[in-house]
């Protein structure tokens, strides 16, 4: 049996990617959440529609929460074949806490996304595809250095080298000397970029592994949509910000190491500036 698991499924846009996927994917699709109460809310709301996600409690920020679910689907399944590394948290702008809410935000949205495709990663079936949820602002113009988007953007980044980036930036941040540095105004930004990075440096090195070098991994702009996250406020629904992710684990052939945008398309992440809204 094929298997698909979404991470931070329980709401917005990873609730509507385990709910297409229950109505087009012949397979098992893990519904995972770190909040088990909502992530069992949001499982029966789907049951009730006739579809049969399974639910799991994934949190993760917690290495030892992402190894339970890995020893849970090597037993009960064997493998996984799509991975949708959908778990995200934004920036609370009028925070007074900045560096505390900024380390945070790099904590789910890059090391959650890094932790969850390096602990599953023994798991990955023959043909595996991973999808990483970035953003309009994972694009690599949304750095302001050029010279930390030059590091960003080496052919010869390594996953400890990327680590070594956000925790840079994490420092600059507690010392205020993130702007000052050339990493801008906003954690978001910056774990959004990492994300958008740490798939092309994944795909390398799967690309070189003869064990592995069937498995993809792809990042995606879902778009401006309405879900928690923005405040419910956007030009999509949920449901249609779900498109782009879908896409590149359903529909898509070929594409490795890339970058899927709001619609569809395939943009150039290094290019100076990013496709319009």
């Amino acid at each position: 049996m094929k298997v698909a698991v979404v991470t931070g499924a329980n709401k917005g846009i990873g609730f509507e990617i385990v709910k297409a996927l229950c109505q087009r994917y012949n397979g098992n699709v893990y519904l995972t959440a770190r909040n088990a109460i909502k992530g069992n809310a949001a499982a029966c709301k789907l049951k009730k529609l006739g579809l049969n996600p399974i639910f799991r409690q994934l949190d993760v920020e917690d290495e030892e929460s992402i190894k339970r679910f890995r020893d849970y689907i090597a037993k009960r399944e064997g493998g996984i074949n799509l991975l949708f590394n959908n778990a995200g948290v934004t920036f609370d702008e009028c925070t007074q806490l900045f560096s505390k809410e900024a380390e945070k935000v790099v904590n789910v949205n890059f090391f959650g996304t890094l932790h969850v495709s390096e602990i599953l990663a023994p798991l990955l079936r023959y043909g595996a595809r991973i999808i990483n949820t970035s953003s309009y602002f994972g694009h690599l113009s949304n750095i302001p250095s050029a010279s930390l988007r030059d590091r960003l953007a080496s052919r010869n980044l390594t996953v400890d080298g990327l680590c070594q980036l956000m925790n840079e930036y994490l420092s600059d941040v507690r010392q205020n000397k993130h702007i000052t540095n050339g990493w801008g105004d906003s954690p978001y930004n910056v774990s959004k970029v990492a994300v958008a990075a740490l798939t092309i440096v994944l795909q390398r090195q799967f690309d070189n592994d003869p064990e592995k070098r069937q498995i993809s991994v792809n990042s995606v702009h879902p778009g401006y949509s309405k879900t928690d996250l923005t405040g419910n406020t956007g030009t999509y629904t949920a449901e249609e910000g779900a498109r782009p992710a879908l896409f590149a684990a359903l529909d898509a052939e070929g594409l490795r190491g890339q970058f899927v945008w709001e619609n569809l398309a395939i943009i150039d992440w290094y290019s100076p500036n990013p496709p319009s809204f």
